[in-house]
């Protein structure tokens, strides 16, 4: 009788789970983004404008979606496609995969379909809307991984852990409500950095801070336990099946 060559594999590779290592990086890489970019895209202009001996000037965008229209577009395009990659490639369990994934494409949507400048034609409003239609799912999605996927009150993560990614989470929907807020009633227009600006800022560093503490999280777990292959599991997570060891006559 021979044995399939599957049977010697362990369930977690057979099911395709990425090791520690890969999911640390990519949480690291979607917390730098976010961490990162609220301040890039204004330095960015200010650099910009400096170097070139032009006005510094307003280089504060009204939004970070505005940022489109400045001399950080790419810079905002690239980051958020760069995000959109690490999300889709990104894999944990069933239900986390499915969030990433759905995540993923929302920040790709939020980069391909640039807010409305002013003046916009009838087809740069539709865009503008599938543009705000995407940003705010995908900080709804990272939401829930802050709240459902981080958190894990079973298992050993001490409490205060647990209350950060709570916190995060929560800062991330508030700052959202106050984004849409700014945004609908137009409140410190005059401003040199818009209550919108300020409310994405919070919004992108609050899901930017939970995700590289993820990570940090992950890497002290491979630290502790270097001999363990998968990533360490969610309770309630939904999981495939591990495939049973198959026999051949």
């Amino acid at each position: 009788m021979t044995h399939d060559s599957r049977a010697q594999t362990p369930p977690d590779v057979r099911r395709g789970v990425q090791d520690g290592r890969t999911v640390t990086f990519l949480r690291l890489g979607v917390g730098l983004i976010g961490i990162l970019l609220p301040v890039a895209l204004p330095f960015g202009n200010w650099l910009a404008a400096e170097l070139l001996g032009r006005s510094t000037d307003g280089f504060w965008p009204g939004s970070m979606s505005a940022s489109y229209y400045t001399g950080t577009r790419n810079v905002f395009v690239g980051a958020l496609c760069a995000l959109g990659v690490f999300l889709v490639c990104y894999r944990f369990d069933r239900r986390d995969d499915r969030w990433s994934t759905a995540a993923g494409f929302f920040a790709v949507g939020v980069a391909l379909c640039p807010t409305s400048p002013e003046g916009a034609s009838d087809l740069q409003r539709t865009i503008g809307v599938c543009h705000l239609v995407f940003a705010s799912l995908l900080f709804v999605m990272l939401a829930l991984f802050c709240l459902y996927s981080f958190r894990n009150p079973r298992s050993t993560q001490p409490a205060r852990v647990g209350a950060a990614y709570l916190a995060a989470g929560v800062l991330i929907l508030v700052a959202l409500a106050l984004s849409i807020a700014a945004g609908a009633t137009g409140i410190g227009a005059d401003w040199q950095i818009r209550p919108l600006y300020l409310c994405e800022w919070l919004a992108t560093w609050s899901f930017g801070a939970a995700w590289l503490g993820a990570a940090l999280e992950l890497a002290a777990h491979r630290r502790a336990d270097p001999d363990q292959a998968a990533v360490p599991r969610q309770p309630g997570g939904a999981l495939a099946e591990p495939m049973q060891p198959e026999a051949q006559a």
